[in-house]
């Protein structure tokens, strides 16, 4: 299955949500060129993870890739919707010491407002 997004906004803050795989190749640069855009008009995103079944050393890639650019750019990206698999892979990884992950989209969306 290819990854597909759809995107929203959630008081003031830009929702994605991701279903599929975020792998590398066509999924990962989908993924890189849809934050990439929203960046030029957002500030605060929250990646809702909650549909992805599966993610590769490539999706991690640029995962912290798109993070490091929207930080670098004065914006942030907040995750959400993680499964057990995906959580023990930034355990693992010690990536879950660099991004925000939050239970629930509302909480993700309420630490925006709180920052």
């Amino acid at each position: 299955m290819t990854l597909k997004m759809d995107t929203r906004m959630v008081e003031g803050v830009t929702v994605v949500s991701c279903h599929g795989r975020i792998v590398f190749g066509e999924e990962a640069s989908a993924l890189r060129e849809t934050l990439k855009r929203l960046l030029t008009s957002t500030r605060q995103v929250v990646l809702n993870l909650t549909d992805v079944n599966y993610i590769d050393s490539g999706g991690l890639g640029t995962l912290v890739g798109v993070y490091s650019s929207a930080r670098a750019a004065g914006a942030d990206i907040k995750l959400t919707g993680l499964g057990q698999r995906l959580r023990d892979v930034l355990q693992i990884t010690k990536l879950v010491t660099v991004f925000e992950v939050y239970d629930s989209e509302p909480q993700a969306v309420a630490a925006f407002r709180r920052a």
